[in-house]
């Protein structure tokens, strides 16, 4: 059975553009995750992805989710609350094309809908930009949190590309 799909890429040009948020709720903070722990990742991808046909990595051997976040050009960033995880963030570095690619973004369902989702946005944006980018880009779709598209739009994202897929 086909499923259309609608995906949208969205895409801010400088951290002026940003409507940020400006403080974390109590007791959340955001960590990058150094040295490189492929294990979040996984998790994370696992967990979050569950409600949002995030299939692709399923299949990755140990290896693979290794090689993937060991690379220079990935960053991972969680969101804690104190010691608990609750969401994290995934940076591509397209270090030639002067860009960052926000890869992955979400929270852990019991953190959902407590507008914790902007401030994580907010994050990786801001870690973004101090890569010394001149664009960040995302891309969202129709499986994604309810909230994802209108979260990328009232942090200053705009749509650049938008397109219908079938899977």
């Amino acid at each position: 059975m086909n499923k259309k799909i609608e995906r949208n890429y969205l895409e801010i040009n400088s951290l002026n553009d940003l409507k940020d948020i400006k403080s974390p709720p109590k007791n959340f903070h955001i960590q990058l995750i150094k040295p490189a722990d492929f294990q979040i990742n996984k998790f994370f991808y696992k967990n979050i992805g569950k409600n949002h046909h995030w299939v692709d990595r399923l299949i990755w051997t140990e290896n693979q989710w290794i090689d993937y976040t060991s690379s220079k050009k990935v960053q991972t960033y969680v969101l804690k609350n104190n010691s608990d995880l609750a969401g994290y963030f995934e940076l591509i570095l397209h270090i030639d094309d002067e860009e960052v690619e926000i890869a992955y973004l979400g929270l852990l369902k019991e953190y959902q809908n407590q507008k914790l989702g902007s401030y994580l946005l907010s994050s990786a944006i801001k870690a973004s930009f101090f890569k010394k980018t001149k664009r960040v880009w995302v891309h969202t779709c129709s499986l994604d949190h309810k909230n994802a598209l209108s979260n990328y739009i009232s942090r200053g994202m705009k749509v650049f590309k938008r397109e219908t897929i079938s899977i």
